[in-house]
């Protein structure tokens, strides 16, 4: 039906502008000879023509945009058949799977944010990953030492971080619910470009070589990753036809297999008894049973959502803090005229309303019940909370949470400072922005945490397993909103978000970057809609970081147009990861813009992840 391209990409760079038994035998015939290939580029160049890469196209009739050149296009052709919003982001997603396996896939979870034109209303999906029945509040407690397991390679590299999967129930409720495709002809495309392989990009040849170590400790993973041991060369091809036959098996029997029967089971021996062949890493083993899987499901919840200057910012609720504390920033931020301002002093504002909202998320924000969630958003709060930002002078950072429970809009000063909250979100994420012609819009982010997530590829099925339990604080605290819990989802910081116009769709975005998703979003909303910029550039903005703590990251080229005014402020800023790798960027955002007369404007990062890929029906 599609047919599978191949593209070199770009090398990341900063935008200085703006189980080791075989599968079931149910389903193991095709999977048994499967392995990763690679050729070379000149041979693969004569088998398909390189997809086009574009950061911002205009046009109508729906679009896709991505990170990835092969996942947009594939959307993008699932739109150009007749498929909606929702049958293209799926389709999407399983793209991603195959070409961004070290960001997304199968053995991961999400958050996805729908528009029904319809009923012009906005609806969720939390398929978040959930804590298996019988962790322990000890879990990431290293049992020789007594100590907690050093974060990364030790506890991330492991079982016991793996959460049970929500990413195959989210696309099959996505499409129960909203979807006008069968899951078979939504995976088939990803099915193939998985067979056929993928040309390695610079990005993705760097990533596997930073993680050869955690890579190697498994036999899974080295076979699909590693052959001879070594990282895949930029321009080779990479084929899995073991995610294909597992997409081909999904398509068969549907999301049902993987929560029931043989693929359940190895999945959750997996995480028990890791594939672990030669390495010192501990790789601590986990606790999850099929039963786990079978007890899974997603959630939907109605979204968050704030008023921004006239417009309905609509957002992730909990489990995710993303529409939280995105609206809480908005909300202290409507109290000044930013236009007015200097952009050394709205980028002053900006940091400071960061701070503050994530003090709050720290205190208050997780998956559980009795999360002040109405006063967090409220505009009375948002007025008490603003009384702390000096517009001439940096407050002390880190800044204590509110007082939900005395929140009188009256100004109060604090006399203690708080508690540096410790954050061990991965950057590595992936998102994506749909838009179909009948109107209806989806922002989605898909995650397996870790870049590479837990290392650990469930043998035979060609999909890496998140280490997403590591969201939750490390160690046990009865007090904290975040603490490990049997069933638990742990705190993401993905903030989907669709803004809204008198009713109708004006903005789409989202982006991936652990706690720095938060910023990123909330940076990209000030930019359009305060300071005028346009969507892309909005997004090729330089970046800043700010979570409560200090110093704050930056990516350089915010160093350079801000750093001496907001040092001058009191701010200590420092710039994020090492020139020319991809650390030193932050975010990689996705976003479509709903102009007039059914106008698209389709945006991707330009530079940051290599550059994205925005697609549009008709130009």
């Amino acid at each position: 039906m599609f047919k599978a391209s191949l593209v070199a990409l770009s090398t990341a760079a900063l935008a200085a502008a703006a189980l080791q038994g075989p599968p079931a035998q149910a389903d193991q015939t095709s999977a048994k000879t499967a392995q990763a290939v690679t050729t070379t580029a000149k041979t693969a160049a004569k088998k398909a023509k390189e997809p086009k890469r574009r950061a911002t196209v205009v046009g109508k009739g729906g679009a896709v945009t991505s990170v990835d050149p092969y996942a947009s296009r594939i959307g993008l052709k699932v739109l150009k058949e007749g498929g909606n919003a929702v049958d293209a982001a799926v389709a999407t997603a399983a793209a991603l799977g195959v070409t961004e396996p070290y960001s997304s896939g199968l053995g991961g979870g999400g958050y996805f944010v729908y528009y029904d034109a319809k009923r012009g209303k906005v609806s969720t999906l939390d398929g978040r990953e959930t804590a298996p029945r019988r962790i322990k509040p000890d879990a990431f407690i290293d049992p020789a030492t007594g100590k907690p397991y050093t974060f990364t390679p030790d506890l991330v590299t492991s079982g016991v971080s793996v959460g049970v999967p929500g990413t195959p129930k989210t696309w099959q409720a996505a499409l129960d619910r909203w979807g006008s495709m069968d899951l078979a002809d939504v995976l088939a495309p990803a099915a193939k470009l998985a067979r056929n392989g993928f040309v390695v990009d610079q990005t993705f040849a760097q990533q596997t070589a930073d993680n050869r170590e955690r890579f190697n400790a498994f036999s899974s993973t080295r076979k699909l990753f590693l052959r001879h041991g070594q990282a895949p060369k930029a321009g080779s091809v990479l084929r899995n036809p073991d995610l294909a036959a597992t997409y081909d098996l999904l398509s068969r029997k549907g999301m049902g297999a993987f929560y029931k029967g043989p693929l359940a089971n190895q999945i959750a021996k997996t995480t028990r008894k890791p594939p672990v062949r030669k390495t010192d890493l501990p790789v601590p083993r986990g606790s999850m049973t099929p039963k786990d899987l079978r007890k899974y499901d997603v959630v939907q919840h109605e979204p968050t959502q704030v008023d921004y200057r006239g417009y309905d910012v609509y957002g992730m609720p909990l489990s995710s803090s993303g529409g939280t504390t995105v609206g809480e920033a908005l909300n202290i931020l409507e109290r000044y005229d930013l236009k007015s301002l200097s952009p050394a002093q709205v980028q002053h504002l900006v940091i400071e309303a960061a701070h503050l909202s994530f003090a709050d998320r720290a205190k208050y924000l997780g998956d559980q019940d009795g999360v002040p969630v109405s006063t967090l958003l409220s505009d009375l709060y948002a007025q008490e909370r603003a009384c702390l930002i000096d517009p001439t002078k940096a407050f002390a950072v880190p800044v204590p949470a509110g007082n939900v429970a005395n929140a009188d809009g009256v100004c109060a000063t604090p006399n203690t400072r708080g508690e540096d909250a410790p954050d061990t979100e991965n950057v590595n994420t992936t998102n994506l922005t749909v838009a179909d012609k009948q109107g209806n819009v989806v922002e989605y982010t898909l995650t397996i945490e870790q870049t590479g997530g837990s290392g650990i590829v469930v043998p035979g099925r060609g999909f890496l397993l998140n280490n997403e339990l590591t969201d939750f604080s490390t160690v046990y605290d009865p007090a904290d909103p975040n603490r490990i819990e049997p069933g638990k989802r742990p705190r993401s910081s993905i903030s989907p978000t669709i803004v809204l116009k008198d009713g109708k769709p004006f903005l789409a975005v989202g982006s991936p970057g652990g706690s720095t998703i938060i910023t990123t979003v909330l940076g990209i909303l000030v930019n359009r809609i305060d300071l005028g910029l346009t969507l892309p550039q909005a997004i090729a903005a330089p970046r800043v970081a700010p979570s409560n703590k200090t110093p704050v990251p930056a990516e350089q080229a915010y160093l350079d147009a801000y750093g001496a005014a907001l040092a001058a402020l009191g701010h200590q800023l420092t710039v994020v990861g090492a020139a020319g790798t991809s650390a030193a960027e932050i975010g990689a955002a996705t976003g479509i813009e709903f102009g007039p007369g059914q106008q698209l404007t389709v945006a991707a990062e330009p530079v940051r992840r290599g550059g994205g890929a925005a697609t549009v029906v008709k130009k």
